[in-house]
């Protein structure tokens, strides 16, 4: 049987999924692009984040993607300027609540971004510049506890304001737009999606051939 892959630029009000059971009406996946019967999200972001979303019909490439230590990097805009005593602490790890007890977080990658990134205006707007001056700073981080960049960043002293995922392994999200979806030939769990972000086999190179997958 022939799988279909895909990398989504997910919106801001969307559900991961493409099934909602509960009453309340929810956007979801099948409204931004005409995908095939059994398509699957590899992993999740909230309704209120954005960015890279990989997606498949094979459930084996989900399993090995999703059971895999990789590297996923996150832009996010935070209330007030963040300072690199924040960043520090954000590298170190820092102490958050997670099913109801305290979590230290593994040490990550942090840094701070000097340029506003051209992601364009949300679908809901942040906030008025009345209310004070926004930052933004990149954390790459290989755990997933429940909302935890967004627990990180409030630990620190800075909430995130928007939450935009940019970077899967060595999958990046470019120049994507928001609810762009384009199809790819495979992610292979093994080769192109890694926790280091080093180039493994042909099937990488073939994919940065088509600017799909980006050093």
């Amino acid at each position: 049987m022939s799988h279909q892959h895909f990398i989504l630029h997910k919106p801001y009000g969307y559900l991961s999924q493409f099934i909602y059971e509960l009453k309340r009406k929810k956007k979801l996946l099948g409204e931004l692009h005409d995908f095939p019967e059994g398509t699957m999200a590899i992993g999740r972001l909230d309704e209120d984040s954005e960015g890279l979303l990989l997606l498949t019909t094979d459930g084996k490439v989900s399993e090995q993607i999703r059971s895999r230590k990789v590297d996923k990097e996150y832009y996010v805009q935070v209330d007030g300027i963040i300072t690199q005593e924040a960043i520090e602490a954000l590298k170190k790890g820092v102490e958050i609540g997670f099913n109801g007890t305290k979590y230290i977080t593994k040490p990550c990658e942090a840094r701070l971004i000097r340029e506003i990134p051209g992601f364009g205006v949300r679908g809901k707007k942040i906030r008025d510049e009345r209310h004070g001056p926004t930052s933004w700073a990149s954390i790459t981080v290989n755990e997933g506890k429940f909302r935890q960049v967004r627990k990180m960043t409030a630990a620190v002293g800075f909430p995130t304001l928007r939450l935009v995922r940019v970077r899967i392994g060595n999958v990046h999200l470019n120049n994507l737009q928001s609810g762009e979806v384009i199809e790819v030939g495979n992610f292979n769990g093994n080769d192109n999606i890694n926790g280091n972000g080093n180039d493994k086999g042909n099937d990488n190179d073939n994919l940065k051939e088509n600017n799909q997958i980006t050093e």
